[in-house]
């Protein structure tokens, strides 16, 4: 009992934390304050959605139509007055389907809860027993030491006691027969073990919708309704009227363009299903770096076999579940899985990883202990489908003209049949022979009613011609076939779109707030001038001149101080280096460096992960002697402001006082010609300081000051060829490209003028050319009025970009953002969500971003942002051609019939020309979109 009241104390201690982990021993959520508007179930806060009125219960009062909550857009529909619901819901959202996947993963959040629940109960009896001779050993299975079922019951449960018992991490990977340094073998024969023993990471997919489902729910059409109703009155009137031999033929005309109708709306429904499986097939492909064999290898998500070793990032997606080898600042953002809005950070207390979740922060390694079906993820997954229906703009826009065209028609139509049925009554329509149709007292009831029929059918006639129907198909099949073409046109094979409303969002764009490196460059970086201590070297990759002090401080900083690798082939093949293309530079420049042997001779403390606000990243080592050297790399002029001294040719140490405009002038000469300038440095430190226990080592702060300057290299990052015609192309179409980097502030401007994005260096003033911290000084509404002359933001963080976008935005022009992620991706996500339209990287970009994003581009080149934008405004011009055709034709005919009804009592266009030309219509505009949508490309 002792145990169970220790560990409900400490499971009622841990929900009252802020940082509670739901990954440890104490795993239920926590509860919610009635006066918070949390979501009790899960313990997610829900989002406040901002309106722009005083009256919060406005439905149509929607400040922000991207991504608006389920909520909003339910009370927009009940408050909507649609004529034609059936028709102008069909290519949207279905809110119905979205609640149920909301409860999936209720059921599949609230099952494991469960399960973490009881063990709370069983861990309570377990830290009674000492593990030992009458512990469970591990089930041995095949070639491996442990089963399947005790391995997912591990990972599912948390169960940090079974990891124990494994012993540990350690152990574990030797009952999987991986190596934690240099990973599994990797070969075939080895992952075909792997897998048939473990399982792939893959799981079942939901089949689609049948063509029989999407025939079932054509027909059911308020418009296409009526036109039934209308073919069998037809039907039934022209056989009594008429006999049998030429009676059939109205109703069956009119019963043949419904069934071409449902039939042609059937097939473009499911091509665009189809198109959209596809989609999804490709999105969830994620591409991920894995270790194996002592290679980093990039592979696809669903080859990740359990015994791999996987490198973590911030921004990346855990691509399985899995257990924590090493991590250093490490933090999930696990909301996807558990619903807890709050990140959790990771360590050897707190080392399982779920599937699914994203890396909100820091580095880490893990050990894949759980694929596919076995986990949570792939359990949610298989239990859910991928929605294609999304609310888009200008689809909304249209289906609101349609309602209003329909509503005047049928006004129209109400007041023609009230003519029509006076004139009938009162004895004023005539038969062509000229005698009266009706006449009081004489005319049977059986002709009375015949004739009203034949007065229903013209006012059905004249509404069928008045609601055009084609509107909001003419946009899903406009989307489509766009979406199709920039897929198959080899020009446009680097974009992939996420949602369909984002192509025609881009082509409203009046703005475009662009990275440079990787979309303005080449992101092929080199050092190409170096200067180490204050001597400048010459050539820049000479090893021979890191021979000194200063070069052994320099190149174990480089070993250390990174996140990329270095391969060596046994059989004496190519180096290969990994790593961000930052990494790659200056682990090549300083290639002549034994990378393995610096890393053993000495061991990581801590790690401080590159930061996006303080432009550096740190490590604390402790070399074979005991001593402590705290390394830092980062952004030339801030590491720089932090230095005291640097080590000269000699080794020897020297204030930095009288040497300090030497090295910002070298600073700002490799900036001016456009290269990217990173200092290294440290600082010796006493080991006494130190944190011993892992908790506070953890939480310590690695020291950033007196430090010690060892080099600054300038790296080379060339401007991608046609970048310069594609800003142009963009300005000329009124389309303002500015960039916001986090480089200095004399690169981006140089950057700028190689591009084009600056006319010229008189442009490159404030404040068209700015820093981040200068920007985010303003006030709200100043910063408003600036956003609009910005050009370029330098030194700029993803925080500085977001109240850029939110300032551009506030001043009426519409935003599209590219961004990878790589260095902060909550900041990154939250801009990319609030800006009209968000753009990732395909290359460098993370999946924090890519999952964020609209569109992926995905060789990261800004030319191809462009092309996005002509398809967009290719839609636009599509979609006003087929307004255009269309009201011509449907205002010309009920014009036409209107007229003929009230002066003669008939129509000159009957329900079966209308209905047939309809159906003609829904065929001929596939046609015509085909036509105009590469008409409008070539033109364009």
């Amino acid at each position: 009992m002792k145990g169970i009241e220790e560990e409900e104390a400490k499971s009622k201690e841990e929900r009252m934390t802020t940082r509670s982990s739901c990954s440890s021993n104490g795993l239920l959520p926590s509860s919610a304050s009635p006066k918070k508007t949390d979501d009790l179930e899960v313990g997610q806060p829900i989002k406040e959605f901002e309106l722009d009125g005083d009256d919060d219960d406005d439905p149509f009062d929607i400040a922000h139509t991207k991504n608006a909550p389920l909520e909003i857009l339910r009370r927009w529909r009940q408050a909507a007055l649609v004529l034609n619901a059936s028709r102008r819901f069909r290519y949207t959202l279905d809110l119905k389907k979205e609640e149920e996947k909301e409860q999936r993963r209720r059921m599949v959040r609230s099952h494991a809860q469960v399960i973490r629940a009881a063990l709370l109960f069983r861990l309570a009896g377990e830290r009674q027993i000492v593990l030992g001779p009458s512990a469970t050993p591990p089930t041995v299975t095949g070639d491996y030491a442990i089963g399947l079922e005790e391995l997912a019951s591990m990972t599912r449960d948390h169960n940090i006691y079974s990891l124990q018992q494994c012993g540990g991490v350690k152990g574990l990977s030797n009952m999987l027969k991986t190596n934690l340094a240099t990973g599994i073998v990797g070969d075939e024969n080895d992952l075909i073990k792997r897998m048939n023993t473990f399982g792939t990471n893959r799981y079942p997919q939901k089949k689609g919708r049948s063509f029989l489902r999407f025939l079932w729910e054509a027909w059911q059409d308020l418009t296409l309704i009526i036109l039934i109703v209308a073919a069998i009155a037809s039907l039934g009137l022209g056989i009594k009227t008429e006999g049998l031999s030429h009676g059939w033929y109205d109703g069956v005309s009119i019963s043949f363009a419904v069934m071409l109708v449902i039939i042609v709306t059937a097939v473009s429904d499911y091509r665009q299903s189809l198109q959209f499986q596809n989609l999804n097939k490709e999105k969830q492909n994620i591409q991920l770096e894995v270790m194996r064999g002592g290679r980093i290898m990039k592979i696809s998500i669903f080859d990740i076999v359990v015994g791999d070793v996987v490198p973590l990032r911030i921004g990346d997606q855990v691509p399985a579940d899995g257990i924590l080898i090493t991590g250093h600042s490490l933090a999930i953002d696990e909301s996807s899985m558990t619903g807890e809005s709050k990140i959790v950070h990771k360590d050897q207390n707190a080392p399982f990883l779920m599937s699914g979740c994203k890396v909100a922060d820091g580095i880490g390694t893990m050990l894949v202990t759980g694929v596919g079906i076995n986990t949570e993820w792939g359990l949610l997954m298989a239990s859910i489908s991928e929605d294609t229906g999304e609310e888009t703009p200008l689809q909304v826009r249209l289906n609101g003209l349609a309602t209003f065209i329909g509503i005047a028609g049928l006004a129209v139509a109400l007041s023609v049949l009230a003519v029509l049925l006076g004139r009938y009554f009162t004895g004023n329509t005539k038969n062509p022979d000229g005698s009266v149709q009706f006449t009081k007292g004489e005319t049977t009831v059986s002709k009375a009613v015949d004739g009203v029929i034949k007065i229903l059918t013209i006012a059905v006639t004249i509404v069928v011609v008045a609601v055009p129907e084609g509107l909001p198909l003419a946009v899903t099949l406009t989307l489509a076939y766009s979406m199709r073409k920039m897929m198959a046109d080899k020009a446009l094979a680097n974009i992939q779109v996420r949602r369909l409303s984002a192509c025609e969002t881009m082509g409203s764009s009046t703005t475009i707030c662009s990275d440079k490196t990787g979309t303005l460059t080449l992101n092929q970086m080199t050092v190409v001038e170096a200067y180490v201590g204050n001597q400048k070297i010459n050539p820049p990759d000479d090893p021979s001149q890191l021979q000194s002090e200063a070069g052994f401080l320099l190149c174990e900083g480089i070993a250390q101080n990174t996140t990329g690798n270095v391969f060596v082939p046994k059989d004496g093949g190519d180096v290969e280096i990994s790593g961000s293309p930052t990494e790659k530079a200056i682990l090549s420049w300083a290639l002549g460096m034994k990378f393995d042997v610096l890393r053993a001779e000495s061991k990581i403390l801590h790690v401080f992960p590159f930061n996006s606000e303080k432009k550096r990243g740190g490590v604390a080592i402790q070399t074979a002697d005991s001593k402590v050297h705290i390394h830092w790399k980062g952004a030339a002029e801030m590491v720089l402001a932090s230095c005291t001294g640097y080590l000269d040719s000699n080794g020897s140490l020297q204030s930095i006082d009288k040497e300090m405009d030497f090295f910002k002038v070298a600073i700002d000469d490799m900036a001016a010609c456009s290269l990217r300038c990173v200092a290294i440095a440290y600082r010796p430190y006493e080991l006494d300081k130190v944190p011993t226990d892992e908790e506070s080592l953890g939480k310590w702060v690695l020291p950033e000051d007196e430090l010690v300057l060892l080099a600054i290299v300038g790296i080379k990052d060339p401007c991608r060829p046609g970048v310069k015609d594609a800003v142009r192309i963009c300005t000329a179409a009124g389309v303002k490209v500015r960039m916001v980097t986090g480089d200095n502030i004399q690169t981006a401007k140089a950057i700028a003028l190689e591009c084009g994005i600056l006319s010229s260096r008189a442009d490159a003033t404030e404040p068209n050319i700015i820093e981040g911290k200068v920007f985010r000084a303003y006030s709200e509404k100043e910063r408003e009025i600036i956003a609009k002359k910005i050009t370029v933001m330098g030194r700029s963080s993803p925080n500085d970009k977001l109240l850029l976008v939110q300032a551009l935005r506030k001043g009426g022009e519409v935003v599209a953002v590219t961004g990878d992620g790589t260095n902060d991706a909550p900041a990154l996500h939250e801009t990319i969500t609030k800006a009209d339209i968000g753009l990732s990287m395909g290359i460098q970009g993370t999946e924090v971003a890519k999952e964020s994003s609209d569109i992926v581009i995905l060789d990261d080149n800004f030319a191809s942002v462009v092309k996005v934008v002509r398809w967009g405004r290719s839609v636009y011009a599509n979609i006003q051609k087929f307004i255009q055709f269309q009201l011509t034709v449907n205002v010309g005919a009920l014009v036409i019939n209107v007229v003929a009804a009230v002066s003669s009592g008939d129509v000159p266009l009957n329900t079966v020309q209308v209905s047939l030309s309809l159906s003609l219509i829904c065929i001929l505009f596939q046609l015509i979109m085909l036509i105009l949508a590469y008409a409008s490309i070539c033109l364009l």
